[in-house]
């Protein structure tokens, strides 16, 4: 049996691994401007894609795996914050992983 929370746990691990990255990296969440610049464009994109996935038939989600909030009456909450917490995840893990290699390059 499929929990309706099952997506969102996800997405909460994927955050509690990656939140620790703030520390090591460059600050990512206080540099709000940059991060709406790199996250807006691939939630604006992904989310029309997936309506229009939805709305031909090509794309469903199983209402057992979700909670039932839809956004439009068609997209799950739990899609619209994969497409915020993924690219947040990875940005962070960017920044972690680019300050470091800058670190040890000077340091040779």
């Amino acid at each position: 049996m499929r929990s309706q929370y099952e997506y969102l746990a996800v997405l909460g691990v994927c955050v509690l691994i990656t939140v620790p990255l703030e520390w090591m990296g460059r600050g990512v969440y206080r540099r709000v401007p940059d991060l709406v610049r790199a996250v807006a464009p691939v939630l604006l994109v992904l989310a029309v894609w997936d309506v229009v996935a939805i709305l031909r038939g090509h794309w469903h989600f199983h209402p057992e795996a979700t909670t039932g909030v839809l956004i439009a009456g068609v997209l799950p909450v739990e899609e619209v914050l994969f497409f915020v917490v993924i690219p947040l995840c990875a940005v962070l893990t960017y920044e972690a992983v680019r300050g470091h290699a800058e670190r040890w390059s000077r340091n040779g």
